[in-house]
């Protein structure tokens, strides 16, 4: 089969999807980085890709809310391209910021009556830029396939993950939607880990989350930034393995195709 390819989408503000291009390219895929614009200009642009990536930044500069600006104009002017992208069995991903702009255009999970859940200010009131563990819970999230845990680092001020209610929170849950927790040493999460190992107070832990398919998935944490065994912060002490954390993420994505 062809070479997969990838479509990052850029925004003013964006500033992650250089590095998300090259793990991609690093991966197998065929990597584009458009503006939205050129999106806005020709909705069926996505058509020709396999992969749609939102990368991470601060897209408008979160000037009313993080993501809320490319949410917008996702949600009023390219809900049903993305939607016929979706519902043709190829692959979206969120990273971050990217993460914020699924959910808040409501292209991750539906909305009825509202948003279902959202990313809020970090409990400590401040920006949190530090390393992770992570657990993975389940295997309906293709681009967490194999994977057990991982080790990224995150970056952002909004990142608290929060439901409508408690009905919403448990029906994710036992849909193994939630499919990324912030764990403790150990690589463990009960729920209620405690900050700095989560570290903005999300609910349940959640650090990413995929849609009903497993085919859509979001999430906080940075891939893009350990995949290479140098990307470890203590890679010189002998820490991490062969190749980074985040490396797996985008090659199950390529593999999907395979």
């Amino acid at each position: 089969m062809a070479t997969p390819r990838v479509l990052v989408l850029r925004a003013p503000g964006a500033n992650c999807d250089e590095e998300t291009s090259f793990a991609f390219e690093q991966a197998g895929g065929n990597p584009d980085r458009v503006h939205i614009n050129r999106l806005l200009e020709n909705p069926s642009l996505p058509d020709d890709y396999q992969i749609l990536c939102i990368p991470g930044g601060f897209t408008y500069g979160d000037d009313v809310a993080a993501g809320r600006i490319l949410a917008n104009q996702i949600r009023l002017h390219l809900f049903e391209a993305i939607q016929k992208f979706k519902e043709s069995g190829k692959l979206i991903l969120g990273i971050c910021n990217g993460f914020q702009v699924l959910l808040k255009s409501g292209s991750l999970l539906p909305e009825s009556n509202g948003a279902p859940v959202t990313l809020t200010w970090n409990d400590s009131g401040k920006f949190e830029d530090r390393w992770v563990r992570l657990a993975v819970d389940g295997d309906k999230c293709v681009f967490l396939k194999g994977v057990e845990s991982l080790y990224l680092p995150v970056a952002h001020a909004e990142g608290k993950f929060v439901a409508r209610n408690d009905s919403t929170l448990s029906s994710l849950a036992d849909s193994n939607q939630l499919t990324l927790r912030y764990a403790a040493l150990g690589n463990e999460s009960n729920g209620s880990t405690p900050y700095p190992d989560n570290p903005n107070g999300s609910a349940l832990d959640v650090a990413g989350v995929c849609d009903e398919t497993g085919r859509v998935f979001g999430l906080m944490p940075h891939p893009e930034r350990n995949i290479d065994r140098t990307h470890h912060p203590r890679w010189t002490r002998g820490e991490g393995g062969e190749q980074g954390d985040g490396a797996q993420v985008f090659q199950n994505a390529i593999e999907f195709f395979a």
